[in-house]
């Protein structure tokens, strides 16, 4: 009976949660595997993250310390790195390469990098539709107004744009990270390698949040359209 009323939930959920369960695990066992491996230099995730903000002008950005594990985040309203237990005394190649990404996304707001300017600007519209598209729709096949039902579907299509305008942002704060790391000589070549891995594989899980995101406004469309068929 489920299957006959939802197929697609099999059909596109299913792959698309498995995908992002195997990009979480991937992004896990990197980061633990070269969180044991401990630069040349000896140089704490903090130390590097202030020494690079420093190099950029950027004195007024603290650099913070956060609870849990792979909490790393920068924070735009605070102007504050946060770097997690796990990230912030640490001197591995995990470690650092994680705290240059999040001052990547320093260097962004700073610069006005656009695709930020652009993610940021649609947070607030893009959590209103997460939270009125589910609603609308049920709503709409309650009460059999097809409108209602297109509202609701438009208004989660934004959450796909917010993980599509997300792809850009993630992978140029990456990119500068890894330039600056070899740059500035935080690490040596082979470390540069742990270093992207570690990155790359962050970098995935917010590829399979897109997968995600689509994956569930097809499943509405299609099962919105077969209803109409029906």
């Amino acid at each position: 009976m489920f299957w006959y009323i939802d197929p697609y939930y099999f059909m596109l959920i299913v792959p698309a949660m498995l995908i992002a369960l195997l990009a979480q695990a991937r992004v896990s066992s990197t980061f633990n595997r070269y969180s044991r491996v401990y630069s040349h230099r000896g140089i704490t995730a903090a130390q590097v993250a202030r020494n690079i903000l420093d190099e950029n002008g950027l004195y007024d950005v603290q650099v913070q310390r956060v609870a849990g594990s792979l909490t790393d985040h920068y924070d735009p309203r605070s102007n504050v790195v946060r770097l997690s237990d796990s990230v912030y005394t640490s001197t591995s190649i995990a470690a650092i390469g994680v705290a240059a990404h999040e001052v990547g996304h320093a260097i962004q707001h700073a610069t006005d990098y656009a695709p930020l300017t652009l993610r940021n600007a649609i947070i607030p519209v893009t959590n209103l539709g997460s939270r009125l598209s589910i609603p609308l729709i049920i709503a709409g096949l309650l009460f059999s107004a097809q409108p209602l039902v297109q509202i609701g579907i438009l208004a989660f299509s934004l959450m796909v744009v917010f993980q599509l305008v997300t792809l850009p942002v993630e992978f140029n704060a990456s990119n500068r990270a890894i330039r600056t790391l070899a740059a500035d000589g935080y690490l040596d070549r082979d470390e540069l390698a742990g270093a992207k891995s570690v990155l790359g594989a962050a970098a995935m899980t917010y590829v399979a949040a897109l997968i995600t995101a689509v994956a569930q406004l097809l499943r509405l469309i299609l099962l919105f359209g077969r209803r109409d068929r029906d």
